[in-house]
């Protein structure tokens, strides 16, 4: 099938009707969008503080996730292919044993972690809309954080009988992950502006990576872990 490339400022912040098909084939230069049941959601640019989110976190989990060998993860460019929709997570994490799912473009089937971050257009397709549908796909962990200009906040939540429930604080006031195993989080780090440095939260995370590095820069020859 034939690409359709359409103009970016024509379709910002726009819902269009189109096919699955020709959404997989459509291109709009620099928006990102999604497929629900035969519409595509066209999304408003991100903000500066949206990509910081984006990175911090990424660098975070990518890390975490390849040191200990767990699975990947995937940043806002793979969709997660759901009964009658499209999604394109801002993060999804796989588990090892369903990499088989992964493919080049596409996730068949919902991701063990999928976390949004809340634009200026998204807060109740993220908060209310995406909740309920990743609960009803599968998806066993859920977060949420506010990237709009001048909010702050965020929720987790994991998957419990069909439907989400939150993810208690533990005593020192972390999260902690239910499906990446020993990952936790200060959600305090998210409110900051600017963002914390992510290699000093990582290596308050898991000490491990900081110990291995060390080794590294001393040996060479010497392992990873």
């Amino acid at each position: 099938m034939a690409q359709v490339v359409a103009d970016r400022a024509s379709v910002i912040g726009q819902r269009l009707p189109m096919t699955y098909d020709a959404w997989r084939t459509w291109e709009v230069e620099g928006i990102k969008s999604e497929w629900v049941e035969g519409e595509v959601i066209v999304f408003m640019p991100s903000t500066t503080r949206h990509g910081d989110l984006l990175s911090f976190l990424s660098t975070l989990f990518t890390a975490y996730v390849r040191f200990f060998d767990l699975g990947r993860l995937v940043t806002d460019s793979i969709e997660m292919h759901l009964s009658g929709r499209g999604r394109v997570p801002d993060l999804l994490f796989v588990p090892t044993d369903q990499l088989p799912r992964l493919g080049e473009t596409r996730l068949m089937g919902p991701a063990g972690l999928v976390i949004e971050i809340v634009s200026a257009d998204s807060g109740a397709r993220d908060r209310d809309e995406k909740k309920a549908e990743y609960a009803a796909a599968g998806v066993e962990e859920y977060w949420v954080v506010d990237g709009r200009v001048g909010e702050r906040g965020a929720a987790f939540f994991r998957l419990g009988d069909g439907a989400y429930e939150s993810i208690p604080l533990d005593p020192a006031g972390r999260i902690w992950s239910t499906v990446v195993e020993g990952f936790w989080l200060d959600p305090a780090w998210l409110d900051q502006d600017p963002l914390p440095d992510a290699l000093d939260c990582l290596f308050a995370i898991a000490p491990q990576l900081l110990a291995a590095k060390l080794r590294r820069a001393g040996d060479p020859t010497a392992s990873g872990r």
